[in-house]
């Protein structure tokens, strides 16, 4: 959501003690972190997000259930927390959420160098997906979709998707497990 003030980081996540906005942490391509939040159900199926239509980078298409920057001397459970309620409305504790890893990620747009680290969590949630309340400027509908279906969308039609690679399977699999 707009512009944040955000610490920076080198590749090997260790602190500058420098913080930047987010705009220009994007324009030079400088690491930072984000949060990425992926909610399941007790039937196996993921929640994800259809990304509002006016979105600068991938507009318009199915993303992470919650995802957003970590914002300047936040801890990042707490932003996880924050991001959480923010996009969905749902307010929840910080035992709820599981950190599943800490990553790199790299990718170029036409108007981002983006290099995050991204601190993984995953969170089930069983309640009903229509009591939430949706971040309209920020995301369009939130969905939950069965493994397989999921896999499906993601091979026959994968440009309704955000292109990120694997991680969508890594995800799948590991819900599988459990």
């Amino acid at each position: 959501m707009g512009d944040e003030l955000i610490d920076i980081y080198d590749s090997k996540n260790r602190p500058l003690n420098e913080k930047k906005m987010k705009s220009e942490a994007h324009r030079k391509g400088l690491w930072h972190r984000v949060a990425h939040v992926w909610i399941y159900n007790s039937n196996k199926e993921i929640m994800l997000q259809l990304r509002a239509k006016d979105k600068e980078v991938y507009p318009n298409v199915w993303d992470i259930s919650v995802a957003g920057h970590i914002a300047a001397g936040e801890k990042e459970i707490v932003s996880a927390m924050r991001e959480v309620e923010e996009e969905i409305g749902l307010k929840i504790e910080e035992r709820e959420l599981k950190l599943l890893n800490i990553r790199n990620v790299q990718f170029t747009t036409n108007t981002t160098i983006n290099n995050e680290i991204i601190y993984l969590y995953l969170l089930k949630y069983d309640g009903n997906i229509k009591q939430l309340k949706i971040q309209e400027e920020e995301l369009q509908e939130i969905k939950f979709f069965k493994l397989k279906e999921l896999e499906k969308q993601l091979k026959e039609t994968p440009d309704k998707f955000t292109p990120y690679g694997n991680y969508f399977y890594e995800i799948i699999e590991r819900i599988r497990g459990m």
